[in-house]
Protein backbone atom coordinates (compact mmCIF):
# COMPACT_ATOMS: atom_id res chain seq x y z
CA UNK A 1 0.00 0.00 0.00
CA UNK A 2 1.59 3.41 -0.73
CA UNK A 3 2.36 6.09 1.96
CA UNK A 4 -0.19 8.26 1.76
CA UNK A 5 0.33 12.08 0.61
CA UNK A 6 -1.22 14.69 1.92
CA UNK A 7 -2.15 17.26 -1.08
CA UNK A 8 -0.52 20.62 0.64
CA UNK A 9 2.91 18.72 0.28
CA UNK A 10 5.24 19.49 -2.99
CA UNK A 11 8.46 18.68 -3.77
CA UNK A 12 9.21 22.63 -2.95
CA UNK A 13 8.48 21.36 1.26
CA UNK A 14 11.50 19.37 0.44
CA UNK A 15 14.83 20.23 1.35
CA UNK A 16 17.13 17.89 1.71
CA UNK A 17 19.91 19.71 2.66
CA UNK A 18 18.07 21.73 5.65
CA UNK A 19 18.29 20.20 8.56
CA UNK A 20 15.15 21.19 9.75
CA UNK A 21 13.93 18.39 7.57
CA UNK A 22 15.74 15.95 9.35
CA UNK A 23 14.24 16.68 12.52
CA UNK A 24 11.00 16.51 11.34
CA UNK A 25 8.47 13.74 12.95
CA UNK A 26 9.13 10.62 11.35
CA UNK A 27 5.93 10.10 9.94
CA UNK A 28 6.62 13.55 7.85
CA UNK A 29 10.23 11.96 6.88
CA UNK A 30 7.93 9.24 5.51
CA UNK A 31 5.47 11.24 3.63
CA UNK A 32 8.22 13.32 2.08
CA UNK A 33 10.22 10.59 0.62
CA UNK A 34 7.02 8.53 -0.36
CA UNK A 35 6.96 11.72 -3.02
CA UNK A 36 9.68 11.99 -4.02
CA UNK A 37 10.18 8.38 -4.86
CA UNK A 38 7.59 8.69 -7.33
CA UNK A 39 9.21 11.54 -8.99
CA UNK A 40 10.64 10.40 -12.70
CA UNK A 41 13.96 12.05 -12.14
CA UNK A 42 15.90 12.06 -9.24
CA UNK A 43 15.79 14.97 -7.28
CA UNK A 44 19.15 17.38 -7.07
CA UNK A 45 20.30 19.49 -3.34
CA UNK A 46 22.44 21.61 -2.44
CA UNK A 47 24.66 22.23 0.62
CA UNK A 48 25.18 25.48 2.04
CA UNK A 49 28.66 26.76 1.87
CA UNK A 50 30.65 26.61 5.36
CA UNK A 51 33.50 28.80 5.84
CA UNK A 52 37.00 26.26 5.28
CA UNK A 53 34.45 24.08 3.39
CA UNK A 54 33.49 25.66 0.29
CA UNK A 55 30.81 25.41 -2.34
CA UNK A 56 29.52 21.60 -2.11
CA UNK A 57 28.44 21.22 -5.71
CA UNK A 58 25.55 18.79 -4.70
CA UNK A 59 24.21 15.50 -4.54
CA UNK A 60 21.56 13.28 -6.47
CA UNK A 61 19.54 11.87 -4.16
CA UNK A 62 18.91 8.10 -5.14
CA UNK A 63 15.55 7.08 -3.41
CA UNK A 64 14.24 3.96 -4.60
CA UNK A 65 15.15 0.67 -3.38
CA UNK A 66 16.38 -0.39 -7.34
CA UNK A 67 18.25 2.31 -7.67
CA UNK A 68 19.81 1.94 -4.12
CA UNK A 69 20.62 -1.72 -4.84
CA UNK A 70 22.16 -0.68 -8.61
CA UNK A 71 24.91 1.70 -7.34
CA UNK A 72 25.71 -0.53 -4.72
CA UNK A 73 26.37 -3.22 -7.11
CA UNK A 74 28.82 -1.31 -8.58
CA UNK A 75 31.76 0.00 -7.13
CA UNK A 76 33.35 0.49 -10.50
CA UNK A 77 31.02 3.07 -11.56
CA UNK A 78 29.40 4.12 -8.24
CA UNK A 79 32.61 5.29 -6.35
CA UNK A 80 32.72 5.19 -2.38
CA UNK A 81 35.91 7.35 -2.61
CA UNK A 82 37.06 10.27 -2.00
CA UNK A 83 34.09 10.17 0.65
CA UNK A 84 31.30 7.84 1.52
CA UNK A 85 30.00 9.19 4.05
CA UNK A 86 29.55 13.24 3.76
CA UNK A 87 27.94 15.14 1.59
CA UNK A 88 30.32 17.79 1.59
CA UNK A 89 34.55 17.40 1.34
CA UNK A 90 35.99 17.63 4.80
CA UNK A 91 39.29 19.70 5.05
CA UNK A 92 41.82 17.65 3.52
CA UNK A 93 43.69 17.48 6.95
CA UNK A 94 40.81 15.61 8.51
CA UNK A 95 41.63 12.58 6.19
CA UNK A 96 44.18 11.09 8.46
CA UNK A 97 41.41 10.80 11.10
CA UNK A 98 38.66 9.73 9.25
CA UNK A 99 39.49 8.51 5.56
CA UNK A 100 38.91 4.32 5.98
CA UNK A 101 38.23 1.39 4.27
CA UNK A 102 34.74 2.50 4.21
CA UNK A 103 35.76 5.34 1.93
CA UNK A 104 37.87 3.18 -0.12
CA UNK A 105 37.53 0.82 -3.76
CA UNK A 106 39.31 -2.04 -4.54
CA UNK A 107 42.29 -2.51 -4.56
CA UNK A 108 42.69 -0.89 -1.60
CA UNK A 109 39.29 -1.75 -0.04
CA UNK A 110 39.70 -5.14 -1.23
CA UNK A 111 43.47 -5.84 0.94
CA UNK A 112 41.55 -4.42 4.75
CA UNK A 113 38.63 -6.49 4.24
CA UNK A 114 40.57 -9.50 3.53
CA UNK A 115 43.11 -9.30 6.66
CA UNK A 116 39.78 -7.76 8.29
CA UNK A 117 37.14 -10.33 7.49
CA UNK A 118 38.28 -12.84 9.83
CA UNK A 119 37.91 -11.40 12.80
CA UNK A 120 33.99 -11.29 11.91
CA UNK A 121 33.29 -14.96 10.61
CA UNK A 122 30.40 -16.53 11.75
CA UNK A 123 33.35 -19.36 13.53
CA UNK A 124 34.36 -15.96 15.36
CA UNK A 125 31.60 -14.44 16.16
CA UNK A 126 29.97 -17.92 17.73
CA UNK A 127 32.86 -17.58 20.12
CA UNK A 128 31.46 -14.44 21.58
CA UNK A 129 27.64 -15.48 22.12
CA UNK A 130 28.34 -16.53 26.20
CA UNK A 131 30.41 -13.15 26.07
CA UNK A 132 27.78 -11.55 24.95
CA UNK A 133 24.92 -13.10 27.24
CA UNK A 134 26.90 -12.07 30.15
CA UNK A 135 26.92 -8.76 29.21
CA UNK A 136 23.32 -8.33 28.42
CA UNK A 137 22.57 -10.06 31.90
CA UNK A 138 24.53 -7.90 33.75
CA UNK A 139 23.44 -4.82 32.01
CA UNK A 140 19.76 -5.60 32.36
CA UNK A 141 20.66 -6.69 36.42
CA UNK A 142 22.19 -2.93 36.75
CA UNK A 143 18.69 -1.46 34.64
CA UNK A 144 16.68 -3.07 37.24
CA UNK A 145 18.56 -1.69 39.87
CA UNK A 146 18.70 1.51 38.92
CA UNK A 147 14.75 1.48 38.58
CA UNK A 148 15.06 2.38 35.05
CA UNK A 149 16.09 5.31 33.82
CA UNK A 150 17.55 6.19 30.20
CA UNK A 151 17.34 3.33 28.24
CA UNK A 152 20.29 4.71 25.86
CA UNK A 153 22.59 5.18 28.16
CA UNK A 154 21.73 2.37 30.66
CA UNK A 155 21.66 -0.44 28.34
CA UNK A 156 21.28 0.03 24.28
CA UNK A 157 24.67 1.72 24.86
CA UNK A 158 26.54 -0.49 26.45
CA UNK A 159 26.09 -3.92 24.97
CA UNK A 160 27.51 -2.90 21.73
CA UNK A 161 30.42 -0.34 23.07
CA UNK A 162 31.17 -3.37 25.75
CA UNK A 163 31.51 -6.07 22.80
CA UNK A 164 33.40 -4.25 20.13
CA UNK A 165 35.79 -3.19 23.11
CA UNK A 166 36.23 -6.38 25.05
CA UNK A 167 36.77 -7.35 21.18
CA UNK A 168 39.39 -4.89 20.22
CA UNK A 169 40.90 -5.44 23.59
CA UNK A 170 40.10 -1.35 25.05
CA UNK A 171 40.55 -1.34 28.94
CA UNK A 172 36.94 -0.60 30.71
CA UNK A 173 38.27 2.19 31.95
CA UNK A 174 38.46 4.15 28.59
CA UNK A 175 34.72 2.45 27.43
CA UNK A 176 32.86 5.93 28.55
CA UNK A 177 35.48 7.36 26.64
CA UNK A 178 35.31 6.02 23.65
CA UNK A 179 31.08 6.39 23.98
CA UNK A 180 32.07 10.31 24.39
CA UNK A 181 33.89 10.69 21.79
CA UNK A 182 31.94 8.74 19.03
CA UNK A 183 28.65 10.63 19.95
CA UNK A 184 30.93 13.65 18.87
CA UNK A 185 31.94 12.15 15.28
CA UNK A 186 28.45 10.68 14.36
CA UNK A 187 26.68 13.93 16.06
CA UNK A 188 28.68 16.53 13.50
CA UNK A 189 25.27 18.09 13.16
CA UNK A 190 24.09 18.61 16.78
CA UNK A 191 25.18 20.87 19.00
CA UNK A 192 24.84 19.46 22.19
CA UNK A 193 28.28 17.09 21.10
CA UNK A 194 30.19 19.90 18.89
CA UNK A 195 29.16 23.34 20.91
CA UNK A 196 28.48 24.59 17.24
CA UNK A 197 24.71 24.59 16.09
CA UNK A 198 23.87 24.92 12.30
CA UNK A 199 21.05 26.65 10.26
CA UNK A 200 20.81 25.34 6.94
CA UNK A 201 17.25 27.08 6.40
CA UNK A 202 17.64 29.45 3.60
CA UNK A 203 19.85 27.89 1.96
CA UNK A 204 22.57 29.91 3.77
CA UNK A 205 24.25 28.24 6.43
CA UNK A 206 24.24 30.48 9.47
CA UNK A 207 27.30 29.68 10.86
CA UNK A 208 30.06 31.64 11.23
CA UNK A 209 33.84 31.29 11.22
CA UNK A 210 34.88 30.68 14.94
CA UNK A 211 31.41 28.62 15.14
CA UNK A 212 32.41 26.47 12.17
CA UNK A 213 36.13 25.85 13.53
CA UNK A 214 34.87 24.86 16.99
CA UNK A 215 32.92 22.38 15.41
CA UNK A 216 35.69 20.60 12.70
CA UNK A 217 38.23 21.48 15.56
CA UNK A 218 35.46 19.36 18.22
CA UNK A 219 35.09 16.64 15.37
CA UNK A 220 39.11 16.19 14.70
CA UNK A 221 40.20 15.83 18.17
CA UNK A 222 37.60 13.05 19.09
CA UNK A 223 39.22 11.44 15.82
CA UNK A 224 42.73 12.38 17.10
CA UNK A 225 41.69 10.72 20.68
CA UNK A 226 40.57 7.94 19.07
CA UNK A 227 43.56 7.55 16.73
CA UNK A 228 45.93 7.79 20.03
CA UNK A 229 44.09 5.08 21.55
CA UNK A 230 44.64 3.01 18.59
CA UNK A 231 48.63 3.43 18.22
CA UNK A 232 48.73 2.90 21.64
CA UNK A 233 46.93 -0.21 22.03
CA UNK A 234 48.57 -1.53 18.22
CA UNK A 235 52.40 -1.20 19.90
CA UNK A 236 51.51 -2.86 22.85
CA UNK A 237 49.93 -5.57 20.88
CA UNK A 238 52.88 -5.81 18.29
CA UNK A 239 55.06 -5.86 21.10
CA UNK A 240 53.04 -8.53 22.90
CA UNK A 241 49.66 -10.30 21.04
CA UNK A 242 46.88 -11.55 23.53
CA UNK A 243 44.88 -12.83 21.09
CA UNK A 244 42.38 -9.87 20.70
CA UNK A 245 40.97 -8.23 17.95
CA UNK A 246 43.63 -5.86 17.73
CA UNK A 247 46.76 -8.37 18.32
CA UNK A 248 45.12 -9.83 15.18
CA UNK A 249 44.96 -6.90 13.49
CA UNK A 250 48.42 -5.34 13.91
CA UNK A 251 50.22 -8.67 13.13
CA UNK A 252 47.90 -9.98 10.51
CA UNK A 253 50.07 -11.10 7.18
CA UNK A 254 47.51 -12.41 4.57
CA UNK A 255 49.60 -13.37 1.58
CA UNK A 256 52.07 -11.03 2.84
CA UNK A 257 49.96 -7.78 3.04
CA UNK A 258 49.69 -6.18 6.62
CA UNK A 259 47.74 -2.92 7.93
CA UNK A 260 49.63 -0.15 7.85
CA UNK A 261 49.65 1.89 11.18
CA UNK A 262 47.52 4.59 9.74
CA UNK A 263 45.52 1.99 7.85
CA UNK A 264 44.62 0.02 11.01
CA UNK A 265 43.95 3.27 13.12
CA UNK A 266 41.28 4.35 10.77
CA UNK A 267 39.78 0.82 10.68
CA UNK A 268 40.02 0.62 14.67
CA UNK A 269 38.06 4.23 14.74
CA UNK A 270 35.42 2.74 12.22
CA UNK A 271 35.06 -0.39 14.52
CA UNK A 272 34.30 1.61 17.81
CA UNK A 273 31.99 4.12 15.44
CA UNK A 274 29.75 1.99 13.90
CA UNK A 275 30.29 -1.35 16.35
CA UNK A 276 28.40 1.37 18.58
CA UNK A 277 26.48 3.86 16.88
CA UNK A 278 24.19 1.87 14.40
CA UNK A 279 23.31 -1.39 16.83
CA UNK A 280 22.76 0.97 20.04
CA UNK A 281 20.23 2.80 17.93
CA UNK A 282 18.87 -0.23 16.21
CA UNK A 283 18.47 -1.45 20.22
CA UNK A 284 16.56 1.68 21.19
CA UNK A 285 14.47 1.98 18.27
CA UNK A 286 13.45 -1.66 18.76
CA UNK A 287 12.60 -0.74 22.16
CA UNK A 288 10.43 1.75 21.22
CA UNK A 289 8.78 -0.27 18.16
CA UNK A 290 7.86 -2.64 20.48
CA UNK A 291 6.08 -0.20 22.98
CA UNK A 292 4.37 1.46 19.92
CA UNK A 293 3.08 -1.79 18.69
CA UNK A 294 2.47 -3.74 21.28
CA UNK A 295 0.43 -6.49 19.28
CA UNK A 296 3.42 -6.94 17.59
CA UNK A 297 5.39 -7.08 20.88
CA UNK A 298 3.05 -9.67 21.71
CA UNK A 299 3.66 -11.79 18.41
CA UNK A 300 7.39 -11.94 19.53
CA UNK A 301 6.69 -13.25 23.08
CA UNK A 302 4.08 -16.36 22.05
CA UNK A 303 7.42 -17.75 20.22
CA UNK A 304 10.61 -15.64 20.71
CA UNK A 305 12.77 -18.28 19.46
CA UNK A 306 10.53 -17.92 16.14
CA UNK A 307 10.03 -15.23 15.28
CA UNK A 308 13.37 -13.21 16.96
CA UNK A 309 15.61 -13.22 13.56
CA UNK A 310 12.46 -11.61 11.88
CA UNK A 311 12.25 -9.65 14.50
CA UNK A 312 15.93 -7.92 14.02
CA UNK A 313 15.48 -7.69 10.44
CA UNK A 314 12.32 -5.53 10.50
CA UNK A 315 14.14 -3.04 13.50
CA UNK A 316 16.68 -2.43 10.63
CA UNK A 317 14.34 -1.94 8.20
CA UNK A 318 11.80 0.31 9.92
CA UNK A 319 14.91 2.38 12.14
CA UNK A 320 17.60 2.38 9.63
CA UNK A 321 20.48 3.32 11.29
CA UNK A 322 22.26 4.72 8.53
CA UNK A 323 19.98 7.21 6.85
CA UNK A 324 22.64 7.81 3.70
CA UNK A 325 25.78 6.84 2.03
CA UNK A 326 27.32 8.61 -0.32
CA UNK A 327 28.81 7.50 -3.74
CA UNK A 328 31.21 9.36 -6.23
CA UNK A 329 30.81 8.66 -10.35
CA UNK A 330 33.92 7.18 -12.06
CA UNK A 331 31.89 7.99 -15.58
CA UNK A 332 28.73 8.84 -17.37
CA UNK A 333 25.85 6.37 -16.57
CA UNK A 334 22.23 5.99 -17.48
CA UNK A 335 19.84 4.66 -15.25
CA UNK A 336 16.17 5.07 -15.51
CA UNK A 337 16.55 7.42 -18.02
CA UNK A 338 18.57 9.61 -16.34
CA UNK A 339 22.18 10.55 -16.96
CA UNK A 340 24.53 11.06 -14.44
CA UNK A 341 27.84 12.14 -15.44
CA UNK A 342 31.34 11.44 -14.58
CA UNK A 343 32.55 13.25 -11.18
CA UNK A 344 28.75 13.96 -10.04
CA UNK A 345 27.85 12.47 -6.42
CA UNK A 346 24.78 10.56 -5.28
CA UNK A 347 23.53 9.86 -1.98
CA UNK A 348 22.03 6.52 -1.51
CA UNK A 349 18.82 6.81 0.81
CA UNK A 350 18.55 3.86 2.68
CA UNK A 351 16.10 5.01 4.87
CA UNK A 352 13.86 5.95 1.79
CA UNK A 353 14.56 2.40 0.26
CA UNK A 354 13.75 0.78 3.25
CA UNK A 355 10.17 2.26 2.93
CA UNK A 356 9.77 1.33 -1.17
CA UNK A 357 6.28 0.44 -1.89
CA UNK A 358 7.84 -0.99 -4.87
CA UNK A 359 9.57 -3.99 -2.38
CA UNK A 360 7.28 -3.88 0.61
CA UNK A 361 3.86 -4.20 0.90
CA UNK A 362 2.45 -1.47 3.25
CA UNK A 363 6.33 -0.45 4.05
CA UNK A 364 4.82 2.21 6.82
CA UNK A 365 3.80 -0.86 8.55
CA UNK A 366 6.11 -2.37 11.72
CA UNK A 367 5.55 -6.33 11.51
CA UNK A 368 7.92 -8.98 12.58
CA UNK A 369 6.93 -11.16 10.77
CA UNK A 370 7.58 -9.91 7.11
CA UNK A 371 8.90 -12.21 4.65
CA UNK A 372 11.08 -11.22 2.54
CA UNK A 373 12.31 -8.57 4.01
CA UNK A 374 14.98 -7.56 1.44
CA UNK A 375 15.57 -4.47 3.61
CA UNK A 376 19.32 -2.30 2.66
CA UNK A 377 19.50 -1.39 6.09
CA UNK A 378 22.95 -3.09 6.86
CA UNK A 379 24.28 -1.32 3.38
CA UNK A 380 23.17 -2.72 -0.07
CA UNK A 381 24.44 -5.96 -1.35
CA UNK A 382 28.12 -4.86 -2.93
CA UNK A 383 31.65 -4.86 -1.57
CA UNK A 384 30.63 -2.49 1.13
CA UNK A 385 27.85 -4.10 2.79
CA UNK A 386 28.32 -4.25 6.79
CA UNK A 387 31.44 -6.15 8.15
CA UNK A 388 29.58 -6.34 11.42
CA UNK A 389 26.28 -6.80 10.30
CA UNK A 390 26.26 -10.99 11.70
CA UNK A 391 27.64 -9.43 15.07
CA UNK A 392 25.06 -6.59 15.01
CA UNK A 393 22.46 -9.09 14.65
CA UNK A 394 23.61 -11.09 17.48
CA UNK A 395 23.87 -8.43 20.15
CA UNK A 396 20.44 -7.28 19.40
CA UNK A 397 18.68 -10.73 19.51
CA UNK A 398 20.44 -11.31 22.85
CA UNK A 399 19.48 -8.30 24.50
CA UNK A 400 15.90 -8.44 23.55
CA UNK A 401 15.86 -11.95 24.78
CA UNK A 402 17.02 -10.75 28.02
CA UNK A 403 14.73 -7.49 28.09
CA UNK A 404 11.85 -9.75 27.45
CA UNK A 405 12.09 -12.63 29.74
CA UNK A 406 12.85 -10.77 32.86
CA UNK A 407 11.47 -7.52 31.86
CA UNK A 408 8.52 -8.37 29.44
CA UNK A 409 6.43 -5.12 30.48
CA UNK A 410 9.65 -2.83 29.67
CA UNK A 411 8.25 0.61 28.02
CA UNK A 412 9.81 3.56 26.34
CA UNK A 413 8.49 6.94 26.17
CA UNK A 414 9.73 9.69 24.22
CA UNK A 415 12.96 9.89 22.67
CA UNK A 416 15.32 12.93 22.40
CA UNK A 417 16.10 12.59 18.94
CA UNK A 418 19.81 13.14 17.18
CA UNK A 419 19.77 15.97 15.02
CA UNK A 420 21.24 14.50 12.25
CA UNK A 421 20.67 13.61 8.38
CA UNK A 422 23.32 11.09 8.70
CA UNK A 423 22.20 8.89 11.42
CA UNK A 424 18.50 7.89 12.88
CA UNK A 425 19.45 8.59 16.44
CA UNK A 426 18.70 8.92 19.93
CA UNK A 427 20.22 10.28 22.02
CA UNK A 428 18.11 9.51 25.22
CA UNK A 429 14.82 7.57 25.92
CA UNK A 430 13.33 6.80 28.95
CA UNK A 431 11.65 3.44 30.14
CA UNK A 432 10.12 1.76 32.70
CA UNK A 433 9.38 -1.39 33.77
CA UNK A 434 7.27 -3.65 36.59
CA UNK A 435 10.83 -5.12 38.73
CA UNK A 436 10.41 -8.91 39.09
CA UNK A 437 9.52 -9.63 42.62
CA UNK A 438 13.12 -11.26 43.63
CA UNK A 439 14.85 -7.73 42.73
CA UNK A 440 11.98 -5.67 43.71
Amino acid sequence: MATEIPPQLTLADIDLSDLRFWIRPLDERARAFALLRVQPAPVFFTLPKLPFLGQSPGSWALVRHADVTEASRHPEVFSSEPSATSPADMPRWMDGYFNSMIDMDDPRHAKIRRIVSRAFSPKMLAKADDDIARRAARIVDELIEAGGGDFVARAAVRLPVEVICDMLGIPARHHRRVVELTNVIVGYSDSEYVGAAVDYSGGTAKLGRLATLRMLGTVASAGWRLHRLAAQLGRERRAAPTGDLTSALVNANVDGERLSPREFATFFLLLVVAGNETTRNAIAHGLKLFTDHPDQRELLLADFDGRIAGAVEEIVRFSSPVIFMRRNLTRDHEMNGHTFRKGDRVTLFYWSANRDEAVFSDPDRFDITRSPNPHVGFGGPGPHFCLGANLARREITVMFRELFTRLPDIAAGEPDRLESGFINGYKRLPCTFTAPRSQG
